[in-house]
């Protein structure tokens, strides 16, 4: 579920991947790629906001058994978290975005034709000896599959046909298909169910990456996967480097955890995605002031609203209306005459200034978003606000209604220069701070 704007560029040819498979990856191999930055449209796939206008799934299957990935790459931020993987039999590149928030994967499809050279992101199936299309007999292809927020049909050749709609008007539609992901000339993943896009307005396909049975996550049966991302200071800075990890994380022992919230299969709520990453927050800081904030507001009530959830694929943070107009208060009470009067940044944000980003930040405070057990993810008051261009910052957090959804998304501008780790196995997530323009060479150090 990726929300508008600029969303965190993870570019992704793998930089050096130790791993071993439980099933049909038995070896432990070390891989180092090249590295590749590229900067996408703020019309791309990254600017998605939230999920699919489909129903949302009915049930949560647990991981089943475990693979046991060690991978790393690096990335550069600066619109979106794309990692480019090699798919298919010989490896083509595909540009997809990170999304913690989405189940289906999927990536553009044209076959290549002379004379006409296609999208760079774009597969030839043509070309891959791997590659294979789900007939219209295929489970999923048939109505009312749990788990699965995708409507499907069959297409004129008995094949099994998808539709996706994104909340903003974007959208991807094609076949669903299996397919490698090549780690080496003589390693891949078993076949992985994705979407094949003929037919999309955009140019990057979708890494899904959330707890639904058909997400990368899952069809790999990874542990777990964690990523580092760098401050980013101007709109006109040139990218850096982070890190991105399938499987253990050699920082991990400075992490603290807090447990995700769980749904059982009976529980069954309109407003509630069981398959996101849900959080268990607890109230929100202001300097040394923590807003009179029921802790209530971050939770699931029986209908589902509340739900707080944390997704790669969302630039900004989006908080239920009370938390909203709590924070929206404090911080006009420390700063409201410097707020840029009757401007909202693309019709999201509408706390904005001129001037000293840093000067301003000062006088708010840091912003700390509360969990259980004393964790805290801490945003400095030096990098409090978003450059969003013509020399204006805004406070990277907005109105969940602008959303439609009734609760709250720590978007990845509040998940900088902080490693964040899904583990999959125990159901909670870590957070641990670092300066994730270094967590590459850090990396290296570790493997050297």
């Amino acid at each position: 579920m990726a929300v508008r704007n600029s969303i965190l560029l993870l570019f992704f040819i793998f930089s050096a991947f130790i791993f071993s498979c439980s099933s049909s990856l038995n070896s432990s191999l070390s891989y180092s790629f090249p590295l590749s930055s590229v900067r996408i449209s703020p019309h791309s796939s990254a600017s998605r906001i939230r999920s699919s206008l489909v129903s949302l799934p009915k049930k949560r299957v647990p991981v089943a058994k475990v693979s046991t990935y060690n991978y790393r790459s690096s990335f550069k931020y600066s619109m979106a978290l794309i990692v480019s993987l090699p798919i298919g039999t010989p490896p083509q590149t595909q540009q997809m975005v990170l999304d913690t928030a989405s189940q289906l994967s999927w990536i553009q499809c044209h076959k290549k034709v002379p004379k006409k050279p296609p999208p760079t992101t774009s597969f030839d199936p043509s070309l891959s000896s791997t590659f294979s299309v789900l007939p219209c007999t295929h489970p999923l292809c048939k109505p009312r599959v749990p788990d699965f927020t995708l409507p499907t049909s069959c297409d004129q050749n008995r094949l099994c046909h998808y539709s996706y709609f994104y909340a903003d008007g974007t959208f991807a539609e094609g076949n669903l298909v299996r397919e490698r992901i090549a780690l080496s000339r003589s390693q891949s993943t078993p076949p992985l169910i994705l979407g094949c896009s003929s037919d999309s307005s955009e140019s990057q396909g979708i890494l899904g990456m959330n707890l639904g049975r058909l997400s990368f996550a899952s069809q790999t049966k990874i542990s777990k996967f964690s990523y580092c991302v760098p401050h980013r200071r101007s709109q006109n800075d040139v990218p850096t480097s982070g890190a991105f990890y399938l499987g253990q994380n050699p920082n991990s022992h400075t992490f603290r955890y807090v447990n995700l919230l769980t749904f059982p299969q009976a529980q069954r709520m309109p407003n509630l995605d069981p398959l996101a990453y849900t959080l268990p927050m607890a109230g929100i800081r202001i300097g040394m002031k923590r807003l009179n904030v029921s802790a209530a507001t971050f939770r699931p009530n029986a209908g589902g609203a509340g739900q707080t959830i944390i997704d790669s694929g969302s630039e900004f943070t989006y908080l239920a209306d009370e938390a909203y107009a709590k924070v929206k208060e404090e911080i006009v009470r420390l700063v409201g005459p410097k707020i840029k009067r009757g401007y909202v940044y693309e019709g999201v944000l509408d706390t904005c200034f001129d001037g000293n980003a840093v000067e301003v930040g000062r006088s708010i405070g840091d912003l700390a978003f509360e969990f259980e057990k004393g964790v805290e993810i801490v945003v400095e008051k030096e990098r409090l606000l978003s450059d969003v261009g013509g020399g204006v910052h805004c406070l990277g957090i907005a109105r969940s209604e602008l959303l439609a959804m009734p609760g709250s998304i720590i978007g990845n501008v509040h998940q900088q220069n902080l490693w964040v780790e899904y583990d999959l196995v125990n159901r909670r997530v870590g957070f641990g701070k670092a300066d994730c323009s270094r967590s590459l060479q850090q990396v290296n150090d570790v493997h050297a």
